[in-house]
């Protein structure tokens, strides 16, 4: 499945992932929202099952499959946390799942993809290496591809998030959300414009992997891609459906430096003791970095994830 989903297909996701995935908290803060000039809302997915959003996408795809395709289980190539989702999403129905994993990933969110029982397959650390290796167990294994963001029932699962948003605070006009391979942004940005097509939409990337600026100004996908940034969850290319949803809806991406963004995860965790990874702070860092485009709006913002290495901090 790599076409993009339709908004029925959120509704359906969220329905099908209501008894597994937790419906995260909001949380807001007066001081942070003194240094935007507006009020910021966060959308806590750091506390969802896995510790990120990509449980949403995981386990609405897990649960999306035909009892004899689920039988022979799902396989994905991940860094972390959509190995970790997938693995999980796997365990609530009882099926084998394969990650294939590149040398140099965070060990602590490896350690978590094999704790909650995947196969670990090692790769190299390149986007091809990753893709082939996953092909290559998929046709020992006869298991199912699970992509971790260019998958139609992975981006309908992590649209479910702005729904819950929404309902919890109706008077949002703007939307804020990483991007990396672009499932998330995607799936916001659908779910988002189908309850509101008013809304304001901002990705954000890291200056060190910023190819969806680059191709949204370019007007196609920028290939190859070398990121250098700490922020590894967003250190992947976007996907083409994902880009294609980001142009169509005229969402805007904004880039943010590691500096900014280490400034970002030491507020968040200063003022409203949260602890989330690097990938997750980019989108403070774009509200203090820009705050003319925020000041005096209701802004929503995705924290995604919050599997950080606590012998590895970037202070």
């Amino acid at each position: 499945m790599s076409e993009a989903p339709r908004f029925d297909d959120i509704r359906n996701a969220a329905a099908r992932i209501a008894p597994y995935a937790v419906v995260t908290p909001t949380v807001h803060s007066d001081v942070i929202d003194a240094r935007v000039g507006g009020t910021v809302v966060f959308k806590c997915e750091n506390l969802q099952r896995g510790g990120a959003f990509k449980f949403r996408g995981a386990v609405n795809a897990v649960w999306s499959l035909s009892d004899d395709d689920a039988h022979r289980g799902v396989v994905t190539h991940s860094s972390g946390n959509h190995g970790n989702a997938l693995a999980m999403a796997a365990r609530t129905r009882g099926i084998p799942a394969h990650v294939v994993v590149p040398e140099g990933a965070v060990k602590a969110k490896v350690d978590a993809i094999l704790a909650a029982g995947a196969t670990v397959h090692r790769c190299a650390p390149t986007p091809a290496a990753r893709e082939a290796m996953a092909a290559q167990v998929q046709a020992t294994t006869g298991a199912t591809l699970v992509h971790p963001y260019a998958d139609a029932r992975v981006m309908a699962g992590q649209g479910t998030l702005v729904p819950e948003l929404l309902r919890c605070h109706p008077g949002l006009d703007t939307l804020l959300f990483p991007v990396g391979g672009g499932g998330l942004a995607a799936g916001c940005t659908l779910a988002a414009h189908g309850i509101d097509p008013g809304l304001r939409l901002f990705g954000v990337e890291p200056e060190g992997a910023d190819d969806t600026v680059r191709s949204l100004e370019a007007g196609a996908r920028v290939e190859p891609f070398a990121p250098d940034t700490l922020c590894d969850g967003l250190r992947t290319l976007v996907g083409a459906p994902n880009f294609q949803v980001l142009r169509d809806h005229a969402v805007h991406v904004v880039r943010v430096s590691d500096a900014e963004t280490i400034a970002a995860m030491r507020l968040l965790w200063s003022e409203l003791r949260l602890v989330v990874e690097p990938s997750s702070a980019t989108v403070l860092a774009a509200l203090l970095r820009y705050p003319d485009r925020f000041a005096g709006r209701r802004v929503g913002v995705v924290l995604t994830g919050g599997n950080v290495d606590l012998d590895a901090l970037p202070w």
